[in-house]
């Protein structure tokens, strides 16, 4: 049997969040890798509007936002319960953070990485403009970090703070969800727009929790480089080692 159909392009932070929610889903899709500059007459046939990610389903129909990417690979199969189905207010608390990262943090995200481009104001007011959303990130974890403190020693805080395979601070508790997942793209891509002030600045909550998501075996599989479909004709299926 076919598999359903992604394009997708490694860097958008977009197409990050579907292929983690593909990944973590324990779905497969063949992964169709492009270039922005020269997209695909397939995808563009199958979704005009000509941004990434896609996915294409076996009976021809199509997926073209990211989240919803997400919740259908999810909602498939969803073994680390990222979709929270047992707590339906921490589900409304993970789509108030999901909708704030992307209308209110993503257009200040976009200014502060392309100052350039926006000369009306300066590369440090639009990096202002995202702490605010940076900021409240930073006590959600500050608060999940005095949570964990309280329920374990010390040692064993500095010991499994932040790993991949122990309770960890996360923006909704001590395991991650799908608002993890769907936000942390986008705070790299902030973090990434000046490094040295990232790394000095005092979200250290969020430095830790960026971090680990970063190093994790997930990330890597999803940050794989391949060879755009248009060049080698061929897809990849996505999935863990």
């Amino acid at each position: 049997m076919s598999l359903p159909t992604l394009y997708s392009f490694r860097r958008c932070p977009y197409a990050m969040r579907a292929r983690l929610g593909i990944l973590l889903s324990g779905q497969s899709v063949n992964l169709r890798e492009i270039v922005l500059k020269h997209k695909p007459e397939a995808m563009l046939t199958a979704s005009p509007k000509g941004t990434v990610p896609v996915l294409i389903l076996q009976d021809g129909s199509v997926i073209e936002e990211s989240i919803e990417i997400m919740c259908w690979a999810l909602i498939n199969d969803d073994p680390h319960n990222l979709l929270l189905s047992e707590n339906p207010r921490q589900q409304e608390n993970a789509q108030a953070l999901i909708h704030a990262n992307d209308n209110q943090f993503k257009p200040w995200l976009d200014k502060y990485k392309y100052a350039d481009r926006h000369p009306d104001n300066s590369e440090q007011y639009y990096r202002q403009q995202g702490e605010i959303f940076i900021g409240q990130i930073e006590s959600l974890l500050a608060k999940q970090t005095v949570k964990l403190s309280q329920a374990q020693t010390p040692e064993l805080i500095s010991e499994q703070a932040y790993s991949a395979t122990s309770k960890s601070p996360q923006l909704l508790g001590f395991e991650p969800s799908i608002a993890d997942y769907a936000i942390y793209p986008f705070i790299r891509q902030f973090a990434s727009v000046d490094r040295a002030w990232f790394d000095n600045s005092g979200y250290t909550n969020v430095q830790r929790w960026l971090k680990a998501h970063i190093e994790s075996h997930e990330f890597a599989s999803i940050m794989k480089k391949y060879p755009t479909w248009l060049e080698s004709g061929e897809s990849f299926q996505l999935g863990l080692d």
